[in-house]
């Protein structure tokens, strides 16, 4: 996405107010502001393709770390590895890193049916671990993973970065503050229409069975034939991914039960098509989704949007909008802007459809109550950006690596990753099934329709 045109789409939907940017402060931990060389951290890396080679930049920003080893089915991304790091450790098999006494730590960004066996193996190994959203690519994997942190007591911390921003902090104080008044509706949206914004990644044109660990790729997914498109591009297909809800919404669902302090809804009902990108995938490539969330202590009931459009049409952006009676909070663009309103003294009237001599009694009436009345407007609205080229990638690392040398629990743990991946999960089953799906985010199971409250 063009950081020039989300700037422009995101000030485009906070529209209009002059208000000069209060500026945050970066997240820095006291005790992660320097290392010393004993206290030296040493991570591995599963799978670097994009995103693992986007974690591996951000986690290389935090201070007193070092990348070890790394692990891939794809003998050109070692080589790329090796070309980087030099006599950096690489493998195929990833139980190979495990092994190793060496490693303290290891960042998993393989396809989404490998997070939870790698994530159980390396806590089990002894390593903490850092393992991109979606922590799970089925329901009745979280459970697992959750009982293996506990079981090892190892740091797991979920890979999606909203947590940690600075931005969503100050969205959070702001809800709680009770900026807005009490919560109506939530909306959130991406549009990312491009052929890289909706997974046609490139192939290497060395990509076969020599260069590449087909049958490891593959794991515990359907045997197939040797296909790289595939393995590249396995975000497009089930077997391999979670389609746009594991890709996409569960970042909406991590940054909304963040700012809210929710733990999750009670229904999600689904829809969507494959509109443009017809090239073999067997996910939609747009998708809409009604979540419906009860009361709780931390919030009234409310309905929650979702939608992600990779079609053509909509240019790229991205925003949320937590709208009440009293303003509108907008997260986007690395910027938090709360738009309140003071509502009209006055309801207005429809006296114009009564009889003259109606008019003039009921505006007599309406006019010793009110008075003259006025419009709503605006009042007072602010905008908080983050500094220029802040990313909260580095700040999410820096609070796992913090996490790993304290001991100290995170934020994003194995639970908080389960409640957000769940609701993203049950919207592909809703999608596929044709139907509403019930969710108890207490127990984080399934559940039958829930009613409406």
């Amino acid at each position: 996405m063009s950081d020039r045109r989300s700037r422009r789409d995101f000030l485009k939907t906070v529209a209009a107010t002059s208000t000069v940017p209060t500026m945050l402060r970066a997240q820095t931990p006291a005790s992660s502001r320097s290392a010393a060389a004993n206290d030296r951290l040493r991570f591995a890396l599963f799978g670097i393709g994009i995103r693992g080679q986007q974690d591996m930049r951000a986690a290389l920003k935090a201070p007193g770390v070092e990348l070890a080893a790394v692990a891939d089915v794809y003998d050109g991304r070692l080589m790329l590895a090796k070309e980087i790091f030099g006599g950096v450790f690489t493998t195929r098999d990833y139980r190979e890193v495990l092994a190793r006494s060496d490693i303290d730590a290891v960042v998993i960004a393989t396809p989404d049916h490998w997070h939870m066996q790698m994530a159980i193996d390396a806590m089990r190994a002894g390593k903490d671990v850092y393992v991109e959203k979606p922590m799970v690519q089925t329901l009745e994997e979280g459970p697992r993973v959750i009982e293996a942190a506990r079981q090892t007591g190892r740091i797991l911390q979920v890979g999606s970065q909203r947590v940690s921003s600075i931005v969503y902090a100050k969205a959070h104080e702001l809800y709680r503050r009770g900026a807005i008044g009490e919560l109506n509706l939530v909306e959130a949206w991406i549009n990312r229409n491009s052929p890289i914004g909706a997974w046609q990644y490139s192939i290497p044109p060395d990509a076969s069975p020599q260069t590449i660990d087909w049958d490891r790729f593959l794991g515990h997914a359907p045997k197939r034939p040797f296909d790289p498109v595939r393995l590249f591009r396995w975000r497009n297909y089930r077997d391999y991914g979670t389609g746009i809800p594991g890709d996409l919404f569960v970042h909406l669902f991590t940054g909304i039960h963040f700012v809210l302090d929710s733990i999750g809804p009670s229904r999600v009902t689904a829809t969507g098509a494959l509109c443009h990108w017809k090239d073999g995938r067997d996910v939609p490539d747009m998708m809409v989704a009604l979540v419906e969330y009860q009361k709780s202590a931390s919030h009234p009931a409310f309905p929650l949007s979702l939608k992600v459009n990779f079609a053509e049409g909509a240019g790229e952006n991205q925003a949320f909008r937590f709208v009440g009676p009293d303003g509108v909070i907008t997260i986007g663009d690395n910027a938090v802007t709360v738009a309140r309103r003071q509502q009209p003294h006055d309801p207005g009237h429809t006296s114009e459809t009564f009889s003259k001599a109606m008019q003039e009694q009921f505006m007599s009436e309406y006019r010793t109550k009110y008075g003259d009345g006025r419009d709503l407007r605006t009042a007072d609205d602010e905008m908080y950006a983050a500094p220029p080229r802040y990313s909260a990638d580095e700040d999410h690392f820096r609070a796992f690596f913090e996490a790993v040398r304290t001991r100290r629990p995170v934020v994003e743990d194995a639970v908080f990753g389960l409640r957000a991946a769940g609701p993203a999960l049950l919207a592909n089953y809703s999608y596929f099934e044709g139907r509403p799906i019930g969710w108890d985010p207490e127990r984080m199971t399934r559940t039958a329709v829930a009613s409406h409250q």
